[in-house]
């Protein structure tokens, strides 16, 4: 509670800083990763936040919005797929 944090990913990402945080109705002074919780944000309605995006500290993560890759699809016969992509 009091930490300044960066609502990362998907929108343009967003400072704010957590004024609760919630844990099966109970308030908690902290939450850690792995927990279930919920975190009341300054300044941020619920629909401001969506599924996919990240809390973090502000400045350690960095969006992406594109990549490169190389990729191997297993055949029919290799157990991959039966129809292609496109």
């Amino acid at each position: 509670v009091g930490d300044e944090i960066e609502v990362v990913g998907i929108r343009p990402t967003q400072k704010t800083t957590v004024t609760g945080v919630e844990m099966f109705r109970k308030l908690l002074d902290q939450g850690q990763a792995g927990d279930n919780a919920g975190l009341l944000l300054r300044g941020l309605k619920r629909d401001d936040v969506e599924r996919g995006q990240v809390l973090a500290k502000p400045g350690t993560i960095t969006p992406h919005t594109d990549f490169e890759a190389e990729v191997y699809v297993l055949s029919k016969d290799e157990g991959g797929r039966h129809t292609p992509f496109f």
